[in-house]
């Protein structure tokens, strides 16, 4: 997956990251907080602050100890909260799995150039989610019929819309 945009949910005025897959048929909506969204932005946008933000700092870190971020995943959709893993490796070969918010995770991914998974349990689940909140409550769930329900939410969308492209 890529980061597709940042934009702001309308109602609540909180940041969403976009993930799509290259041949846009998937897209994954996440909201995030404001200073991950900041960061995210800055580096989408080619910013580079004069003094490192938290994201840069953790980079600068893993690499001094020789680590590199191999991928980040988002593994989970429990609760409406979406989980995620850094997959890193040290500079002994090890293999390590660290536990992540999907922001910060995404945050890193973009600044190591990092492939970015997203388990499509997670993909399913979230297709779900959105199928049950669009649905009266008294119809049965057509999760099947709306799976690209935010890829059609997302088309219809203006350029203006978002406020941070690739």
């Amino acid at each position: 997956m890529v980061v597709g945009g940042i934009t702001l949910d309308p109602t609540t005025k909180m940041p969403i990251v976009v993930l799509k897959d290259p041949d846009n048929r998937f897209t994954l909506p996440i909201w995030v907080g404001p200073l991950e969204a900041t960061s995210m932005a800055t580096e989408l946008e080619g910013v580079k602050p004069a003094r490192p933000m938290t994201h840069d700092l953790i980079r600068h870190l893993l690499g001094e100890f020789g680590a590199t971020i191999e991928c980040v995943e988002v593994t989970e959709l429990r609760e409406n909260t979406y989980y995620a893993q850094i997959r890193l490796k040290t500079r002994e070969n090890t293999e390590l799995m660290i536990d992540s918010r999907p922001s910060d995770a995404l945050a890193l991914a973009l600044r190591t150039k990092s492939p970015i998974y997203v388990a499509k349990k997670v993909l399913e689940a979230s297709s779900e989610l959105e199928s049950a909140e669009q649905q009266p409550q008294n119809e049965q769930n057509l999760a099947g019929v709306s799976r690209d329900k935010w890829s059609e939410i997302l088309e219809r969308m203006s350029p203006e819309d978002f406020k941070y492209k690739m």
